[in-house]
C-alpha cells in the first residue's frame, strides 16, 4: 500500500457497490452511483476516506431485450488487473468453520485538485480457497440468501481486517446501507475486553467505544428492502463470533436485521433526503435519524458543453458548485440553448446509431431511466394512451427510456414488457425509444440530452432519487412525484414541475397528463424565452444545491469531525 495512503487516519467508508467508472461493472443502479460521487467528491475536497467494496468480478449482469421487450441476462465479467493493481495483505474469514481468505485490489480516484483517494475491492478468487468460496465475490447481488450473507461477513468482517492488516489508522467507520454492518461485531470482538478482566454480570464488549466510531446512512423507506437473515442460517455461516444474546440485543431477537445492527451501534446516523428521514424514523422509532440529502458529482454527470460554458462564466463551479446560484444572471439565454442543444443532437445521434430509431431534434424530449422495479412506475406516463396519443396530436412529444430489472424482480420484468407494447401500439403517433443495458454512460448521455427529465415513484418509497440532480447540471428541468429530493427542492414552474402533491392516494396519471399539456408543452413550444428561465432554475436552485460537495462536506462536519 503506497505510504501516502498510510500517513494520516481515514474515515474508512463501505458499500457492497461502487460506480467507479461505466464500463466496471461494480454497480447495479442509484446506490453505486452514489457511492462513486461520494468517493469523487472526497477526492475533490481533499477529505481523508478509504473505500471497502467488493470486485465483483462477474459484474451484475449484461441485459439484452428481445423484440417483445423481454430481458435476458448474461455474465458481464471483468478483469480487475486492467485499471487496479494487486495488494499484497491477506486475511482470513470464518465461514461455516472454515477458513476463506480474502485479498484486495486497489483502485485511485483521482480528484479535481490532484488529491489522491484509495478504493479498496475485496477478491476472495484465490488459490488458497475451495472453488465455491473463489466465488463469494463474483457476483454482485447474486445468489441465494447464504451467498448474499456471506458476502457480506466478507464486506464488514473481511474488509475491515484488511484495512488493519494494511495499515490503515481508521478515524471513522461509514456504512452506506446495512451490507456492511457486520463490520460492527468486527470491531465489537477486536476491542472486546479479557474475560479475566470482568466483574461478574459484565459484559465483555465495549459498546459505547464502537458506537462513537461508526456512522450509518440508510436508502431503504421500505421494510422489505432491508437485509435480513434468520438466526440459524447466521449461527450455521459465522459460528459463534460474537454472543448470541448481545447480537439479538443488537439486530433483532427473531432474526439479524442488518439495519437495525447498524443503527445499534452508530453515533451517527442519516437518511438521503429530509422526507426519507422522516420516513426512516417512523420505521424505527428509538433512534435519532437527521437528515443528510444526497447529491451528484458536478464533473462527472455535467455534459461537457456546460462545463465550458460554466468555465467561462462561473469560474471555480466544479469546486464550488454553489456559484451555480448565479446562472441565472451570469450566463446568457442563447449559450445556455446552445448548449442544450449540443448535448441534445449526441444523444439523438447515441440512439440513432444504437437503435436505428430517428428522434426529431425539434420535438419536446422525454426522458425516465432508473432501475426497473414496481415502486418507480417506469409505465405510468403510458397508462392512458389516448389521452397521450391526442396530447401528442396537437403538441407532439417523444419518449427515450433505460433501466434493468434485477434477474428476480419479475415485476421490474413485466413493466419493461409493458414499456414494450405501448411503444408498438404508440408507434404512428410518438416515438418511443428503449436503450438496453442502462449504465453511467447512457445515464449520463440521457440526463444531458433530454428536454425533461420524468419521475415517477409511489410516495414515500423514493428515498432521494439522484437522477434529477445529473439532469439539473445540464439545465434539464425535472417533473416529479413529490417524493425524495423533489420534495425539498422543487420551485413550482422555477426549477421543474411537481406530479400530483405527494399522495399517494391520488391519480398521479392524471396531475401528469394534466400539467404535460397545459403547462409545459405549450411552455416548451410557445415561450422558448420561458423554458429557458425553468432551464436556468434547475441550473441554479437545483445543481447549486443538490450536489455531492455540498453532501460530503456535511458528512464531514457534522457525522466525521462531531
Amino acid at each position: 500500500m503506497p505510504r501516502e495512503f498510510l500517513q494520516t487516519p481515514r474515515v474508512a467508508y463501505y458499500s457492497m457497490e461502487i460506480a467507479l467508472r461505466s464500463e466496471v461493472p461494480t454497480y447495479s443502479g442509484g446506490l453505486g452511483v452514489l457511492a462513486g460521487d461520494t468517493v469523487r467528491s472526497a477526492a475533490d475536497l481533499e477529505i481523508p476516506l478509504v473505500t471497502v467494496s467488493l470486485v465483483s468480478r462477474m459484474g451484475y449482469f449484461r441485459q439484452s431485450l428481445d423484440a417483445s421487450g423481454r430481458q435476458h441476462e448474461e455474465p458481464d465479467p471483468w478483469d480487475p488487473a486492467s485499471i487496479a493493481r494487486p495488494l499484497q495483505a491477506r486475511v482470513a474469514v470464518t465461514i461455516e468453520g472454515r477458513d476463506v481468505w480474502v485479498c484486495g485490489w486497489l483502485y485511485v480516484v483521482a480528484g479535481y485538485t490532484g488529491c489522491r483517494t484509495p478504493v479498496i475491492l475485496l477478491d476472495t478468487d484465490v488459490e488458497e480457497n475451495e472453488p465455491a468460496d473463489r466465488e463469494l465475490t463474483h457476483y454482485l447481488y447474486g445468489g441465494d440468501q447464504t451467498y448474499r450473507f456471506k458476502q457480506e461477513i466478507i464486506l464488514g468482517i473481511g474488509g475491515t481486517r484488511l484495512l488493519h492488516a494494511l495499515g490503515f489508522r481508521v478515524l471513522e467507520y461509514h456504512m452506506n446501507e446495512g451490507h456492511a454492518a457486520l463490520l460492527c461485531l468486527e470491531l465489537l470482538d477486536r476491542y472486546a475486553y479479557p474475560e479475566k478482566a470482568l466483574r461478574p454480570g459484565d459484559s465483555r464488549y465495549d459498546i459505547p467505544r464502537i458506537r462513537n466510531q461508526c456512522n450509518f446512512t440508510t436508502h431503504t423507506p421500505v421494510e422489505a428492502g432491508h437485509d435480513k437473515y434468520p438466526y440459524d442460517l447466521v449461527e450455521s455461516v459465522l459460528g459463534d463470533f460474537i454472543d448470541p444474546v448481545i447480537l439479538k440485543h443488537l439486530a433483532g431477537e427473531d432474526e439479524l436485521n442488518m439495519t437495525r445492527l447498524g443503527l445499534s451501534l452508530s453515533d451517527y446516523i442519516n437518511g438521503v433526503a429530509k422526507r426519507h428521514a422522516d420516513t426512516s424514523q417512523r420505521m424505527f422509532p428509538g433512534y435519532p435519524i437527521k437528515a443528510i440529502t444526497n447529491g451528484v458529482h458536478p464533473h462527472t454527470w455535467t455534459h461537457a458543453a456546460f462545463a465550458r460554458l460554466y468555465d467561462q462564466r462561473l469560474t471555480g463551479w466544479c469546486h464550488e458548485p454553489e456559484l451555480l446560484v448565479r446562472a441565472e444572471c451570469c450566463v446568457d439565454d442563447e449559450a445556455i440553448w446552445s448548449a442544450h442543444e449540443t448535448a441534445k443532437r449526441e444523444l439523438l445521434d447515441y440512439v440513432k446509431t444504437g437503435t436505428g430509431k430517428t428522434l426529431d431534434p425539434e420535438v419536446c424530449t422525454l426522458g425516465f431511466a432508473r432501475r426497473m422495479t414496481a415502486y418507480k412506475r417506469p409505465e405510468m406516463i403510458f397508462t392512458d394512451p389516448g389521452r397521450l396519443r391526442a396530447i401528442a396530436a396537437s403538441q407532439p412529444l417523444q419518449i427515450v427510456l433505460s433501466g434493468k430489472a434485477h434477474p428476480r424482480d419479475y415485476d421490474g420484468k413485466r413493466a419493461i414488457e409493458s414499456i414494450f407494447r405501448h411503444m408498438q401500439e404508440l408507434a404512428d403517433a410518438i416515438t418511443v425509444v428503449f436503450l438496453p443495458d442502462y449504465n453511467m454512460d447512457i445515464a449520463a448521455r440521457l440526463v444531458a440530452g433530454v428536454d425533461l427529465w420524468l419521475n415517477t415513484p409511489l410516495p414515500p418509497m423514493e428515498a432521494s432519487g439522484t437522477s434529477g440532480m445529473k439532469a439539473a447540471f445540464n439545465g434539464v428541468p425535472q417533473f416529479s412525484v413529490l417524493d425524495g429530493w423533489w420534495a425539498e427542492g422543487r420551485l413550482e414552474g422555477i426549477n421543474g414541475w411537481a406530479v400530483g402533491d405527494g399522495d399517494p392516494r391520488e391519480d398521479d396519471a392524471s396531475f401528469l397528463y394534466d400539467k404535460l399539456e397545459r403547462v409545459i408543452l405549450p411552455l416548451y413550444y410557445k415561450d422558448r424565452n420561458g423554458w429557458i428561465q425553468v432551464m436556468k432554475g434547475a441550473i441554479s436552485k437545483s445543481a447549486s444545491y443538490f450536489n455531492s460537495h455540498r453532501m460530503m462536506r456535511r458528512y464531514t462536519s457534522d457525522a466525521y469531525l462531531r
